[in-house]
């Protein structure tokens, strides 16, 4: 392991890979935001809210938990996989992180006021995220590793991150400070999802038409998950590009635009 006070990006690419993909890296990188902050967040008192408030969010925190169960297993799944140990320790640093975040919104569900979450969900939980779960689970079964790789860690989580991210400027006190230190693992997520797909592309460029393929069927579940879930979100439908525009920015990083 290299000198943990050594620049990472000065190092040798095999090292950096090492490094980056570790325990002891992902150990450093959460330390900071989950010491002491059971749950997600600091003790603070929990915020007053109406009721229609109230329910909004619920709808919201039944939707997450639905793409961080998701990623969980999505996760766990491409361990069986992956190509090489590096890939294989970072994915299990991946599922620590989704179990957790799963956790902390059942977690924030209970406190404020939902008795069965499980059951909220079931009912609360947007079709097209419901059909991007299977479709995603579907690819892990099937061992493709781009095509799973790339609706996980790179599509699922621009979708999240531009969700939290736009959500966490408008909500309370409380569930701001549990999304900005999830947001701040799905930043991780991401760069692992984009530096990996990136290489598969440079070794084998055909892979792009087939990982497009996948973009365009899963955009659509996107889009109409953000469509249904603007008005809980706390944003006007006017500003529903916006958060299209955030998500799909992600992804025409590793050069998919929205044909």
């Amino acid at each position: 392991m290299p000198d943990s006070t050594q620049e990472v990006h000065a190092l040798e690419p095999s090292e950096f890979l090492e490094e980056v993909h570790s325990f002891e890296f992902w150990f450093q990188s959460v330390e900071g935001y989950l010491s002491g902050r059971p749950y997600g967040h600091h003790e603070m008192e929990e915020p007053e809210i109406d009721e229609a408030q109230r329910d909004r969010l619920i709808t919201t925190l039944c939707n997450y938990c639905v793409g961080e169960l998701a990623a969980l297993e999505g996760a766990s799944g491409l361990i069986l996989f992956a190509p090489n140990r590096e890939a294989k320790i970072f994915l299990a640093t991946q599922v620590v992180d989704e179990a957790r975040h799963l956790e902390v919104l059942y977690h924030r569900l209970q406190a404020i006021g939902v008795s069965d979450p499980e059951g909220e969900i079931e009912r609360r939980a947007a079709h097209p995220l419901k059909l991007f779960k299977r479709r995603l689970l579907e690819l892990v079964a099937s061992k493709d590793w781009e095509a799973a790789l790339f609706a996980q860690n790179v599509i699922l989580e621009a979708m999240e991150f531009a969700a939290f991210q736009t959500h966490a400027r408008r909500t309370d006190p409380v569930t701001r400070e549990v999304l900005e230190g999830i947001i701040k693992d799905e930043r991780r997520h991401m760069g692992f999802g984009e530096n990996e797909i990136g290489r598969c592309l440079a070794r084998a460029p055909h892979v792009r038409s087939r990982l497009g393929e996948v973009k365009k069927e899963l955009d659509y579940l996107v889009l109409e998950t953000f469509s249904e879930s603007v008005a809980d979100l706390g944003i006007e439908r006017s500003e529903q590009t916006d958060l299209g525009r955030l998500y799909l920015a992600a992804v025409e990083r590793l050069g998919f635009t929205n044909d």
